[in-house]
């Protein structure tokens, strides 16, 4: 038996939806898959974590996640979040004499607490939107909430609004999310007065974005990630750490007032999503692809996790 999961790209919300703010996520279709083949030869903290959660004393799945890197190295489309996922669906169907597998929805419903706890034992943390998408798939709003001291994540299924135009680019950096975040949230500690009125920006953006894609409303859409953009930019520069790239800022200085350049999540390398109503133009591609930017084909709203017989 083999288990799939998918990447994610985080469309709206990055660093905002730690404060309450909705975020946008969007599952791929470049997918980890799980197998019952052979033992792991790398174990990843998540499903080690995964295990002592389940009490299960078994070897950790084999798995590939070649189609969530590009050239040696990861893109930043949830790999670790994916991996989990997968590995859990395998964990807890190994072995079933059950001749029907169970429904995507059964599934993830299953897997989706021990595998969003898993995650956050293992990265002390974050808002756990990759394993939303890993598990359900499709395009989700998110919020979280922490009413009780415990974070929870709520999601329900969108749609993006009719006319969107996204794509994805491969930066020519690596980021390590797990420091720019802290970097951004020590600037709360640091100045207070400034990160409230930088990180209100931010989530204002993200309430408009939410708003617009609720309303499929195409130009509100486009004008609320603008607004992200921004707000990505000052918020990078008051905590001193390169959210938009400066490469990346040379990029969407060539832009029209209905096109962005933004990038997916934390930001600082990674990937980066150009966004409009149209294409992009040959000469924004010649001009990212100068500055090594690589067009990354995706579909977006992919299937969520799955089981397959081999």
């Amino acid at each position: 038996m083999r288990a799939k999961s998918p990447g994610k790209l985080v469309l709206s919300g990055a660093y905002a939806i730690l404060r309450g703010a909705p975020a946008l996520v969007t599952a791929v279709d470049r997918y980890v898959v799980a197998s019952d083949n052979e033992r792991a030869s790398f174990e990843t903290p998540e499903v080690a974590a995964a295990l002592r959660l389940l009490q299960l004393d078994a070897p950790h799945p084999a798995f590939s996640a070649d189609e969530l890197r590009q050239d040696g190295r990861k893109l930043g489309l949830g790999s670790s979040a994916a991996i989990c996922a997968a590995s859990v669906a395998l964990l807890q169907h190994r072995g079933s004499s059950s001749p029907e597998l169970p429904s995507d929805a059964d599934l993830a419903h299953s897997i989706y607490d021990i595998t969003l706890r898993a995650h956050r034992e293992a990265q002390a943390g974050g808002s756990g939107i990759d394993v939303a998408a890993a598990c359900f798939g499709g395009t989700l709003s998110a919020t979280l909430e922490h009413s009780d001291g415990t974070p929870k994540l709520h999601v329900e299924p969108v749609s993006l609004p009719h006319g969107l135009t996204i794509e994805t680019w491969s930066s020519p950096i690596a980021a390590t999310t797990s420091h720019f975040v802290r970097k951004v949230f020590e600037l709360e500690q640091q100045q207070a007065a400034l990160f409230s009125r930088l990180m209100g920006a931010q989530i204002e953006a993200s309430l408009a974005a939410l708003t617009a894609t609720l309303n499929d409303d195409l130009n509100g859409y486009i004008h609320a990630l603008r607004s992200q953009y921004l707000a990505l930019c000052a918020l990078g520069d008051a905590a001193a750490v390169p959210i938009v790239l400066p490469e990346l800022r040379t990029l969407a200085r060539t832009l029209a007032e209905d096109e962005c350049f933004i990038p997916s999540g934390a930001g600082g390398g990674d990937v980066t999503l150009f966004i409009s109503n149209r294409p992009s133009s040959a000469a924004f591609r010649a001009q990212a692809q100068a500055l090594q930017f690589n067009l990354v084909p995706l579909r977006l709203a992919a299937r969520g996790v799955h089981l397959l017989r081999d």
